[in-house]
């Protein structure tokens, strides 16, 4: 990823935090806030879980819950988590383009890394191009492989953009 702190939103003399501890923190974090488009324009905001395997994050839905109808029109979303402090602690916003997963060999690849990461409540069955829960159902499991990154870092404040390397 091609790093650049923006030098208006930032602390003099500040350097940008480095990618891989961006990524780090998208990897660890527990929660993220999903934001979407419903068919009208309006924003919707969810809270929920959340993967990151290959350069990509991962999240799941049920097929009848408004983020999955919203992603059915318009698969653009952005994808939040940071901390609630004002002077410690990076927040970071991946955009790009939700893309469904049906393959069965990525579905339960995912399905792992959901329950080493979440625990053995958190455990998926791998159905025909879905997760399944066998007390809630299906779950459409998205991609995103980020446009961009942005992020946020506060205490020696920086503001910073990753973008995926061009050649």
């Amino acid at each position: 990823m091609d790093t650049k702190l923006d030098t208006r939103f930032s602390a003099p003399d500040t350097a940008p935090t480095p990618w891989e501890q961006a990524r780090d923190q998208l990897e660890r974090a527990e929660t993220y806030w999903l934001s979407t488009v419903r068919t009208d324009g309006r924003p919707h905001v969810t809270t929920l879980m959340a993967v990151w395997r290959d350069d990509a994050i991962y999240f799941c839905t049920g097929p009848e819950e408004q983020k999955a109808r919203n992603l059915e029109s318009n698969r653009h979303c952005a994808l939040t988590t940071g901390a609630s402090s004002l002077h410690e602690g990076l927040d970071l916003v991946v955009e790009g383009l939700a893309e469904r997963v049906t393959d069965p060999g990525r579905l339960k690849r995912l399905a792992e890394a959901w329950e080493s990461k979440y625990g053995a409540e958190w455990h998926y069955e791998v159905g025909d191009g879905v997760f399944v829960n066998p007390d809630a159902g299906p779950a459409l499991v998205f991609e995103v492989a980020p446009a961009k990154v942005l992020g946020f870092r506060k205490g020696d404040y920086a503001q910073i953009r990753w973008s995926p390397a061009t050649d």
